[in-house]
């Protein structure tokens, strides 16, 4: 049997395949979320640093509401259908000390189930929030996430 097809997958980025991939990346305030038709076993995945596009510079999936309508616009070229998705949200911990000011994590995280609810796709699962960050493995053919909490070195 040949080797299964791997990507890493970096901040402001997304991926969605047909063929089976195991798609890992690293988060900490980030978001990623992967939507998965279980009905043609297709999946796909985003990486996003910040919530909102402002609608100045770049229409960039470094921001939570362009990466979801864009990972979705990618796995509806594939042939899915929204109606047929779920969705899983993982990462928006507050991995570095800012305060009660900023809460990228946090507002990640919100931008993410707003845009989702919006779209009519359902949240089956989540591992969101915290003070750890988190490894993830993603399989495009199943809609599987392996996690593993980042523990803080002292």
């Amino acid at each position: 049997m040949p080797a299964r097809e791997t990507h890493f997958l970096y901040p402001a980025a997304l991926f969605a395949s047909k063929d089976p991939v195991t798609v890992s990346t690293i988060l900490g305030s980030c978001v990623a979320v992967c939507l998965f038709d279980k009905s043609k076993n297709i999946g796909g995945i985003n990486h996003f640093m910040l919530p909102l596009w402002n609608g100045q510079g770049l229409e960039s999936p470094k921001y939570g509401n362009i990466a979801i309508r864009k990972l979705l616009q990618k796995l509806e070229s594939l042939g899915c259908r929204k109606e047929d998705l779920i969705a899983k949200i993982f990462g928006g911990g507050e991995v570095i000390e800012t305060g009660t000011h900023f809460q990228i994590g946090a507002r990640n995280i919100q931008t993410a189930e707003e845009e989702l609810k919006a779209l009519g796709i359902p949240i089956v699962a989540r591992s969101t929030g915290g003070k750890n960050g988190r490894k993830l493995e993603f399989d495009t053919e199943t809609g599987a996430v392996r996690q593993r909490l980042i523990q803080k070195s002292m």
